[in-house]
């Protein structure tokens, strides 16, 4: 789904057949002027898209943006100012407000993981634990927060995790069938797999022919010692028990990227507040 596209069907969900409470009590005709104002220190995000979302609502309301996408901001901090038509800017703050603080929130919990592990070499990747429909937000949250994003959804890579291999028969055969697969279909993806020990990591090396390697739930130590296995023959990629206490040690095992679906799914949401001037 476009941006476009969701904007469209979240204006349509929250106004349905008018803002009544605008359209009884403020004038067609009035004019006025709002700023979003920062309550709380973070990194921001979403700007691009409430100006989309203002100006969808009427293309005549003039935004002024003063902060960026990816600013760090604080408490008392003024992002942008829109001035036109009251009407059109009451309608459109609690779409503009809800994307933008919870964009803000994923940009500004995923900056702090990034913040703890600058110096390595790691990469921090988001998942497909994301909102239903909203996932292409939520993914821009995060490269704004200096992230970067897994696939996207099911179509733009195999990823063969535990469930995965557990049906197929095993790790063999679900590399085999996945080659297979992309051979017929003449599709050009990469494959990643998940190794849950030390003991698959060197069945998957006997058999190669992948991209990336998902070592789920590992210890540091057991990651460092299949990172040193891989020997840089594949990516390789953490995930599974990782929290902002231990992602330091994570990162240092020489990994990858280090996946984690809690800076999408399990964030707090940044206040911001669109106050008349």
């Amino acid at each position: 789904m476009t941006i476009d596209q969701i904007i469209a069907n979240a204006l349509l969900e929250d106004i349905g057949d008018g803002d009544h409470t605008t359209l009884s009590c403020i004038p067609a005709h009035f004019k006025g002027k709002a700023k979003l104002l920062v309550k709380e220190s973070g990194i921001l995000a979403g700007v691009t898209i409430a100006e989309n979302i203002f100006k969808t609502i009427n293309p005549e309301i003039q935004f002024l943006g003063i902060l960026p996408d990816g600013a760090e901001i604080k408490s008392g901090d003024i992002a942008f100012y829109v001035e036109g038509s009251s009407a059109s800017i009451l309608t459109a703050e609690r779409l503009a407000l809800n994307f933008m603080q919870r964009m803000s929130g994923i940009a500004t919990a995923t900056h702090e993981l990034v913040s703890i592990i600058k110096g390595t070499n790691a990469k921090i990747l988001d998942t497909r634990k994301t909102t239903p429909l909203l996932r292409e937000f939520e993914k821009m949250a995060v490269r704004i927060g200096g992230g970067h994003n897994h696939r996207f959804g099911l179509y733009d890579m195999i990823l063969i995790k535990d469930n995965h291999i557990d049906f197929a028969g095993g790790i063999r055969n679900a590399i085999l069938s996945a080659k297979k697969y992309l051979s017929e279909k003449n599709k050009d993806l990469k494959i990643e797999i998940e190794a849950r020990s030390i003991a698959d990591v060197n069945e998957i090396l006997s058999i190669g022919t992948i991209d990336r390697i998902l070592l789920d739930n590992f210890t540091p130590e057991k990651m460092k010692e299949a990172v040193l296995l891989i020997n840089n023959r594949f990516e390789t990629e953490a995930s599974g028990g990782i929290t902002k206490e231990n992602i330091r040690s994570y990162a240092e095992t020489g990994v990858d990227y280090i996946s984690l679906g809690c800076i999408t799914h399990h964030i707090n949401s940044l206040d911001l507040s669109l106050k008349a001037v």
